[in-house]
């Protein structure tokens, strides 16, 4: 019996300890529900901001021809090969056309004959006016005669000197004629000399304009037929293709057509050499294309140093609008449900407030924010599944995330 009641309060001692224990977790948990959520934040700040579209195209040179001869004939020489650079007006090729020279020495004694026969024309005209100055002055003697001394001359003989005088005038303009004759044949001759001095400087091909040649199709030797209408299979001598500046040819949508401008600044970026160069917008065909509706706009990009080749894929942002002083936040911060956008702001007691907000253009990192938000406003950055108007928590802010357009 001594030993029951002794026990007795060793038992209260050890049921009083675990209350207290339970009672001093109770109190250490009870700070760690109170503490409030951890939410990233940053500021609403002024930055530059900018609505593009990037469109991927492939370069083209600025102008590509295939050179084709002008006469027909055998290709004599080439001085240029694939990858040679020219210039305008040099030589690429030589043709030999062996009946030109031919044509050539023909045209030229038909000339002598034909200058020949000027000078013969010239002396019977110079003859047949020295002829009627002779009979002109005998009739008027014999007129003359016959005026003073009636019946001295016989009337036979005066209009035998008439007549004379009136065949020799003929004669002049027969002559003259004949000369006249003479001097269009000459002119129709040296005419046709002047062709074939032509078609001889044919037989030379040279470039139209400065390039690389970027296809040689033919080796001396080969025939060339003359690049006309009527040879629809005439083989070209070489392919020059311009490329100090290259050609991008864009299709524009629809929608974006009219903030486009002729000169505007294109940032082209070339993932094959992962750098960017500039372009200006040069011309369009002002014309949307029913079946994609899209217009053609072409962008030229400078290329000096050849680094550019044709065919090359770019990238080519459009800056359709911007806005170098924009109240923004990030892009992740604004949501959008059933048309309306919202940002959630943490004020300065450390609660959420749903802000309901207008927003403007965009990129890739920033959005404007044009009503409903003031600069410095903190706004939440993070997932907000969790979050709600009115709850506390403790913003984190983070650098700020403003970048300029390009």
């Amino acid at each position: 019996m001594i030993r029951f009641h002794r026990s007795i309060p060793v038992l209260a001692l050890a049921v009083l300890a675990g209350c207290s224990t339970s009672n001093h977790a109770t109190e250490a948990a009870a700070p760690a529900k109170a503490s409030a959520v951890i939410v990233p934040v940053e500021a609403a700040a002024r930055a530059a901001v900018s609505n593009e579209l990037t469109l991927t195209a492939e370069f083209h040179p600025h102008q590509e021809v295939d050179v084709m001869a002008k006469v027909s004939g055998y290709l004599k020489k080439i001085t240029v090969d694939t990858g040679d650079r020219v210039t305008e007006g040099q030589l690429l090729a030589e043709l030999e056309v062996p009946e030109m020279r031919d044509e050539m020495a023909k045209l030229t004694a038909q000339g002598d004959r034909l200058r020949a026969e000027i000078s013969r024309a010239q002396q019977e005209v110079e003859r047949s006016r020295t002829a009627n100055d002779l009979a002109q002055l005998s009739y008027s003697r014999l007129a003359a005669v016959t005026r003073s001394k009636p019946g001295l001359v016989a009337q036979q003989e005066i209009d035998v000197a008439r007549n004379r005088s009136l065949i020799t005038q003929s004669q002049i303009s027969s002559a003259q004629s004949a000369l006249s004759a003479a001097e269009q044949t000459v002119k129709m001759n040296e005419a046709e000399i002047a062709r074939a001095h032509t078609i001889e400087a044919y037989t030379k091909v040279t470039a139209p304009f400065g390039g690389v040649v970027t296809k040689r199709y033919a080796d001396p030797g080969a025939m060339i037929q003359a690049g006309i209408s009527s040879h629809t299979q005439a083989m070209p001598v070489v392919r020059i293709s311009q490329t100090h500046v290259l050609r991008l040819v864009l299709p524009v949508p629809e929608s974006a057509v009219p903030r486009l401008r002729t000169g505007a600044l294109i940032v082209v970026h070339v993932p094959a050499l992962d750098r960017q160069f500039q372009g200006r917008v040069a011309r369009s065909t002002g014309k949307i294309q029913t079946a994609t509706r899209t217009m053609e706009t072409e962008v030229d990009v400078p290329n000096p140093s050849g680094i550019l080749v044709p065919g090359m894929f770019a990238e080519a942002r459009l800056k359709l609008a911007e806005n170098l002083s924009a109240l923004s936040v990030p892009i992740g911060a604004v949501e959008e449900e059933k048309g309306h956008k919202s940002v959630m702001v943490v004020n300065s007691s450390g609660t959420i407030e749903v802000r309901h907000v207008e927003t403007g253009l965009e990129n890739a990192d920033r959005v404007e924010v044009r009503k409903g938000l003031t600069e410095g406003e903190l706004v939440v950055t993070g997932s907000r599944g969790l979050l709600k108007a009115g709850q506390k928590v403790e913003p984190r802010q983070a650098k700020p995330s403003a970048k300029g357009s390009i």
